[in-house]
């Protein structure tokens, strides 16, 4: 038995794994290139990885709900619980464990988008699934979408944050 939006949803969970590969090859690259990694940069990679896999993960579990036989309204309010329970948690601690390893809050724009639009979008997913209203499907899959597209902002923007930083070159033995 196939879900509604199964395709999109294997489709997300694809173009999140690449996400995930992408951005930590970035960081491989900055310190390929002799600068040292920051615990703002070991923090935001921590970061985007846990965001990328409970977003895979949520992607994947309504097929794999439906694969024992799930009733699909149910298949809808398990996967929306099983996946808002996490994320939410993620993204309203956000600023206090930013805060706890680099010592400041994230910046205004990340916070917006990062923290409250992602909370909200994901919240509302919950409250519309619970409900078992008609398109608990495309509830549930926007939801994953635009929290997908926050956690790329977060990224796209903590990169800037990253390439304004002076980097700590290790010093390399002289070649004769």
């Amino acid at each position: 038995m196939e879900v509604k939006g199964a395709t999109l949803l294997y489709t997300l969970a694809g173009l999140m794994i690449t996400f995930a590969g992408f951005s930590a090859l970035l960081f491989v690259v900055r310190q390929a290139a002799g600068a040292r990694l920051s615990l703002l940069d070991r923090y935001l990679a921590k970061t985007v990885m846990t965001y990328i896999f409970v977003l895979t993960a949520a992607a994947l579990l309504p097929t794999i709900l439906a694969l024992y036989g799930v009733q699909e309204k149910w298949i809808w309010r398990d996967s929306g619980v099983l996946f808002a329970l996490p994320m939410l948690s993620l993204q309203v601690t956000y600023p206090y464990r930013r805060r706890k390893v680099t010592g400041e809050g994230p910046p205004p724009a990340i916070f917006a988008v990062f923290v409250v639009l992602g909370s909200a979008v994901t919240l509302a997913m919950l409250g519309y699934v619970l409900l078992s209203i008609q398109f608990s499907a495309a509830a549930y899959i926007t939801a994953l979408t635009i929290d997908f597209f926050t956690v790329i902002f977060g990224f796209v923007t903590a990169l800037d944050v990253i390439m304004q930083q002076p980097t700590e070159v290790s010093e390399r033995p002289a070649q004769d």
